[in-house]
C-alpha cells in the first residue's frame, strides 16, 4: 500500500524532477517507509512506500524489468499474487523479489492489458510500456484504491490523491459546478468528476492508455462490471450457506497475508465480528479497534449509536487485544481542517469517526480488516429496496428511486439554493440524467420485484459503496494504515451477485402486496431499519457471532450528529456557516441555506447530512481555494 504519482508529457517535453518530488512530498503520509523516482525525459513516476509485503529493498518502487521494457509504480495488494507467480514462473519469468509488484509487472509482460482480469485484490497502478511507447493505467474492480488524473495542454498528470496533481505549476484550482451539483444532490459524485475542475477519477474496473506523440490517443475502457441477477436455477439454501461460509473464510484468510501485523475493526456488528472471529484463529491476541460516542446529549434513535458494549463482548469472546476511542461533539470541530485536507474529494457520510478510529489503529498496526461491502452485496438496507419494488415500469422505478436518493437538495429547491450566476451550470448538468446513466450501464430486464432489487443493488454498489471506499482510503492512508476489505474478494463478490433475492430479503412478498399510498404504521414498518436484509449472511454468520448479533437491526457507523448539531455543536455551525463572509455563499444563497439549517435547529426536520456537507464544503474552500 503506497502513494503514487506521475507526469507524462505526450509531446516529448522533459518532465521536471523537482515538480515530481513535490507531488510525492505532499502525500508522504501514504508511504512513510521510503520514496522512489524514475524519469525518462518526457515521463516520470514517483512512489511513496508503505512496506507490507517483502520489506526488503527488492520491493522498492518504481520497479523496472531487467531489460527496461516496462516500469511500474503501484499502490495496492494483489492477494492471489503467489498463485500468479507460480503460473508466470512456469512460463519462464524469473523473479528477484517476493513482492506482488514484481508479479504484476511480469503479468503485464505476459498478458498485456488483459492482466487486470486475473487480479484478485485492490490496486491502482501506472505502467510505462517502452516497447509500445504507451502509458497504461488501471484501477481495481470496486474502486478500493483511487487514481486521479488531469490531461490538458499535452501534459498528463496522475496521482493517488488530488493534492499531488495540484503541485504542478500549470494547475489552478477552480470549483467544478457539475460535480458540486452531484454532491449537493446525492452527497456523492456519481460520475468521474471531482470538485476540482479538470481533475477526474478513473472509474473502478477501468483502464486508461495514452501513447507518446499522439495527443488524441487517450482511451478509457471497462474490463469488468457487477452482475446482480437472479440465477436460472435456485439451489437448496444449505448449498448456498456452505459455499458462502467457505468463500468467506477463504477471503479473510487470503487477506491476512502480510509481512507486518494485521488488526481488525470491531464495531460490535455482525460483519466485523465475523471477520474478527476468523482472523483471530490465525493471530493470537489479534488487535481490534472501535470508536464509541458520548451520548449524554443524544436523543431518539441516536441513543443506540454507541456499540462499545457489543464490541467489548466480542473482543472478550475472541480474546483480542482491544482498543477504543470515545468521541464527543467537540472532536468533530477539532479535526475538520485536517480531515478535509486528507479527504479532498468530498463524498458520502459523516466520516470523521472513521478518521479517529483509523488514527487509533495506525498507532498499533499497518494493516486493518474492514467489514465494508457486506451490506451492498447482500442487501443490508432493506428499507431502501422496499421503496423500489412496486413499479409501473422502468421509468417509474427510475423516477421514484431518484427522488429517494436525493439525500440533500431536491431539484425543486435548486433554483433558490444556488447563486443565480451558478444556477445555469447546474441546469446544464441534470442529476436525473446522471442517475439514469448509472442504471443504464448494465440494464437488467425489469419484470419482477426481484429484478428491481437487483437493479437497486447494482446502483448502490456503483455509487454508494464506491464513495465509501474512496473516503476510507483517504482516511486510513492519512495515518499510514492499509485497509483491507474481505467482502470484496472477487470470488465472494461473484457468488453474492448470484444469490437469489429471496435469500437476501425475507419480507419482500409482503412489501409487494403493500399499498404504498396507504398511510399508517403498516407502511412505516417497511421504511425503517429492521431485522430483514442479509438473510443468508445472517444465517451463515450465526456460526461466528453469539445469539442476537446475527439477527439484530442494521445500524450504520455514525455519531449522534443530529443531536449535536442542535446542541453542543450549534454555535460552531452557526459561527462557521452563519456569517455572510462564509466562502460557500459565493456558490449558495445565504437565505436558503439558513432556512434549511433552521429547520434542523428547531427540530422540524433532520438536516444533519446537509449541515455536515455544508461544513465540509466551507472547509474545502478555505483549504483548497484560500
Amino acid at each position: 500500500m503506497c502513494g503514487i504519482a506521475g507526469i507524462f508529457n505526450v509531446d516529448g517535453r522533459p518532465v521536471s524532477v523537482g515538480v515530481l518530488k513535490r507531488m510525492m512530498d505532499v502525500v508522504a503520509h501514504r508511504g512513510p517507509d521510503g520514496e522512489g523516482f524514475w524519469t525518462q525525459s518526457f515521463i516520470g513516476f514517483g512512489h511513496r512506500r508503505l512496506a507490507i509485503i517483502d520489506l526488503s529493498p527488492l520491493g522498492h518502487q518504481p520497479m523496472q524489468t531487467p531489460d527496461g521494457s516496462c516500469v511500474i509504480t503501484y499502490n495496492g495488494e494483489i492477494y492471489n499474487f503467489q498463485n500468479l507467480r507460480v503460473e508466470l514462473e512456469a512460463k519462464g519469468h524469473a523473479f528477484r523479489s517476493r513482492s506482488d509488484t514484481e508479479v504484476l509487472l511480469n503479468a503485464y509482460r505476459e498478458w498485456g492489458p488483459a492482466c487486470v482480469e486475473r487480479l484478485n485484490g485492490m490496486f491502482a497502478f501506472a505502467l510505462w510500456d517502452a516497447v509500445r511507447n504507451r502509458l497504461f493505467i488501471a484501477r481495481d474492480r470496486y474502486g478500493t484504491k483511487p487514481l486521479y488524473y488531469r490531461y490538458e495542454g499535452g501534459t498528463f498528470l496522475f496521482g493517488s490523491e488530488i493534492k499531488s496533481i495540484l503541485q504542478h505549476p500549470d494547475v489552478r484550482v477552480k470549483v467544478c459546478i457539475p460535480a458540486l451539483n452531484e454532491y449537493f444532490s446525492f452527497q456523492n459524485v456519481f460520475t468521474d468528476l471531482t470538485l476540482f475542475e479538470g481533475i477526474r477519477l478513473l472509474p473502478p474496473a477501468h483502464t486508461l492508455t495514452l501513447d507518446l506523440g499522439d495527443s488524441a490517443s487517450l482511451r478509457i475502457r471497462p474490463y469488468w462490471d457487477f452482475d446482480f441477477n437472479e440465477p436460472e436455477t435456485c439451489r437448496d439454501e444449505r448449498e448456498y450457506l456452505e459455499e458462502l461460509d467457505r468463500l468467506f473464510q477463504e477471503a479473510v484468510n487470503t487477506q491476512l497475508v502480510s509481512d507486518v501485523e494485521v488488526g481488525s475493526y470491531l464495531s460490535g456488528g455482525m460483519d466485523s465480528g465475523s471477520i474478527t472471529a476468523v482472523a483471530a484463529q490465525s493471530f493470537r491476541n489479534l488487535k481490534t479497534f472501535t470508536a464509541g460516542f458520548d451520548l449524554s446529549s443524544a436523543s431518539g434513535l441516536e441513543l443506540g449509536f454507541d456499540e462499545r458494549t457489543k464490541a467489548e463482548f466480542l473482543s472478550s469472546r475472541y480474546k483480542t487485544e482491544h482498543y477504543e476511542v470515545i468521541l464527543k461533539a467537540g472532536d468533530m470541530e477539532r479535526v475538520m481542517p485536517q480531515l478535509i485536507w486528507h479527504m479532498e474529494d468530498l463524498r458520502v457520510g459523516q466520516s470523521y469517526p472513521n478518521f479517529y478510529v483509523a488514527r487509533l489503529a495506525g498507532k498499533f498496526v499497518k494493516v486493518v480488516l474492514s467489514g465494508a461491502g457486506g451490506d451492498e452485496l447482500f442487501a443490508g438496507y432493506p428499507w431502501r429496496y422496499y421503496r423500489a419494488v412496486v413499479n409501473d415500469g422502468q421509468e417509474h422505478y427510475a423516477d421514484k428511486y431518484y427522488r429517494y436518493w436525493l439525500r440533500l437538495i431536491p431539484d425543486r429547491l435548486k433554483g433558490s439554493f444556488y447563486q443565480p450566476d451558478i444556477y445555469p451550470a447546474i441546469l446544464a448538468h441534470p442529476c436525473r440524467d446522471v442517475f439514469r446513466d448509472v442504471l443504464q450501464r448494465r440494464p437488467l430486464p425489469l419484470h419482477s420485484p426481484e429484478d428491481y432489487v437487483n437493479q437497486s443493488l447494482y446502483l448502490e454498489a456503483k455509487t454508494f459503496l464506491h464513495g465509501l471506499l474512496v473516503v476510507e482510503d483517504k482516511l486510513s492512508m492519512a495515518h499510514g494504515l492499509e485497509t483491507r476489505v474481505p467482502f470484496l474478494d472477487n470470488r465472494l463478490v461473484d457468488f453474492a451477485t448470484r444469490v437469489p433475492v429471496a435469500m437476501k430479503l425475507r419480507d419482500l412478498t409482503d412489501v409487494v402486496r403493500l399499498n404504498e399510498n396507504e398511510v399508517g404504521p403498516k407502511t412505516l414498518r417497511y421504511l425503517d431499519p429492521s431485522t430483514d436484509g442479509k438473510i443468508l449472511l445472517r444465517k451463515a454468520f450465526a456460526r461466528y457471532v453469539p445469539d442476537g448479533y446475527a439477527g439484530g437491526i442494521k445500524q450504520g457507523f455514525s455519531a449522534p450528529d443530529a443531536s449535536w448539531f442542535k446542541g453542543e455543536s450549534i454555535e460552531y455551525v452557526k459561527t462557521l456557516l452563519g456569517s455572510r463572509q462564509a466562502r460557500i455563499y459565493g456558490y449558495l444563497q445565504p437565505e436558503a441555506v439558513r432556512a434549511l439549517m433552521e429547520e434542523h435547529f428547531s427540530g422540524r426536520a433532520n438536516r444533519r447530512l446537509l449541515i455536515w456537507s455544508l461544513l465540509c464544503f466551507e472547509w474545502w474552500l478555505k483549504i483548497f481555494l484560500p
